[in-house]
């Protein structure tokens, strides 16, 4: 059978039985049960319709789905969660890793070992019993494997210990010749250095091991200020966040928020600015510190209070359950007097923007440091990271991505060229050029011809191989 645009290749029962065989997990074709449940991701603007999804449950598993995917010269694309996809998949063999999903926390060693499919929130509750901390993400529901292979921006613990990757001390991955390979900086370095900030374009990672760190608490949360008074909090926080300890992470938000019930009461409905802070240092360091801000003036809301680490997800209290939306960001290079004025205009009370979520995280610190085992992170040294989210139907896609666009474009005389992997939009997936810099993604091109010569992992924010 060929393939168009038109008429995807589709997968026979018969070799759909032969893969089913010789896998632990369930092999589903379109119409099977079960078939549309493993498809389903967070974004309910994005379809996937593989021709073939494996719902692995071991890492035999995954080497029989890819050798299936190369006898038949098929793409494979991997999902634990499903936040940040690319492509509709068509034609391929989707590997689905929820199942893989054990946490083993070495309290002695303070490392973790997960596996591919375990989410954010089951890592930090198993390692919280033993007083210690990942560098996690701001969403407990988000895949560990997909956020550490782009880099992981922490914004609990980033600050002070740098991205994700660069505490990831070995990686077990399957390559697309169907080995399995135990993988860190002295087995094979630059498979190593290229799987982390490379996100998925080398192979598919099984299991993964990191540091965690001895963190108990955290003095964070979120103070909500009315939206009118966007310009007196920005001016504020962006004087004021350069002289704190790495300890500190703050990031601003702009909040344009729907009537919903799952929204705390003050914030339905509410245009806001938001300020979030996670210190890890006492509460009364904390409170000292963020003193200035509460200051600026009366507040909707303030959650801001010494909390266990496992109830960290509550700082950015981001939805947990699937919804249609539009995303992107550009990390900027500076944000002086005249970008803050340009944002204010963009975003603030005077604009006509719907945009539900406009973020600016202040970096540096730790993010802006080599690991002692370098990775193809490709953001250090930028100071921000901003971020549009926009939350609607498909049916209303263009007007989600005008609205983006117009914040990401009017900040564009700020904008730095390298970009965060995990912020991309899926129709940004040819930009890996210019999202790596010239000398790092030639470099990951080269990794990609050793590894993955015919572009197998090629439904993501590719990188092709080198010629």
């Amino acid at each position: 059978m060929t393939c168009n645009d038109s008429f995807p290749m589709l997968v026979s029962s018969e070799d759909a039985a032969s893969l089913a065989a010789v896998v632990t997990g369930s092999v589903l074709l379109p119409g099977d049960s079960g078939y549309d449940d493993e498809r389903a991701v967070f974004n309910l603007n994005h379809e996937l319709m593989p021709a073939v999804i494996v719902v692995v449950e071991n890492a035999a598993d995954v080497q029989a789905a890819i050798a299936f995917a190369a006898a038949r010269r098929r793409p494979v694309l991997v999902k634990a969660t499903g936040h940040q996809m690319v492509g509709t998949a068509d034609d391929a063999v989707m590997i689905a890793t929820r199942r893989m999903n054990d946490v083993t926390i070495d309290a002695v060693g303070r490392t973790a070992r997960v596996g591919a499919g375990a989410v954010w929130g089951e890592v930090v509750a198993a390692a919280a019993k033993d007083g210690l901390a990942p560098l996690n993400g701001s969403n407990p529901t988000v895949g560990v494997c997909g956020y550490t292979l782009g880099g992981g921006l922490s914004p609990t613990l980033g600050r002070s210990h740098g991205y994700a990757a660069d505490h990831v001390r070995s990686l077990e991955v399957v390559t697309a010749d169907g080995e399995l390979r135990q993988v860190d900086a002295h087995s094979e370095p630059e498979l190593f250095w290229a799987m982390l900030g490379g996100k998925g374009n080398f192979g598919v990672v099984t299991a993964l091991e990191f540091d965690v760190f001895p963190v108990a608490r955290l003095y964070g949360g979120g103070i909500y200020f009315p939206g009118e008074r966007m310009a007196d909090v920005l001016r504020a926080w962006t004087a004021w966040h350069p002289g704190t300890p790495e300890t500190m992470i703050s990031s601003f938000a702009v909040l344009r928020l729907p009537p919903l019930p799952a929204l705390p009461e003050p914030l339905r409905g509410v245009f806001s600015v938001s300020l979030r802070f996670a210190y890890n240092g006492t509460a009364v360091d904390g409170e000292r510190m963020i003193a200035p801000l509460r200051a600026v003036g009366p507040a909707i809301l303030d959650t801001v209070r010494d909390m266990p680490y496992s109830e960290v997800a509550s700082i950015h209290d981001e939805p947990t359950e699937p919804l249609p939306y539009y995303e992107r960001g550009v990390m900027l290079r500076e944000f002086p007097a005249q970008a803050q004025d340009r944002l204010i205009e963009l975003v603030g009370p005077e604009s006509d923007t719907t945009m539900w979520i406009a973020e600016l995280r202040a970096l540096g610190g730790a993010w802006d440091r080599e690991p002692a085992a370098g990775n193809a992170v490709a953001t250090r040294g930028l100071p921000y990271s901003l971020l549009g989210v926009e939350v609607g139907p498909l049916s209303q896609e263009q007007r989600l991505k005008e609205s983006v666009a117009a914040l990401l474009d009017g900040m564009k005389p700020w904008a730095g060229d390298r970009r965060l992997v995990n912020n991309l939009a899926p129709e940004e997936a040819a930009d890996a050029a210019a999202v790596y810099g010239p000398e790092r993604h030639a470099r990951l091109a080269a990794v990609k011809r050793t590894y993955d010569p015919t572009n197998m992992f090629r439904i993501n924010h590719n990188v092709a191989p080198a010629t």
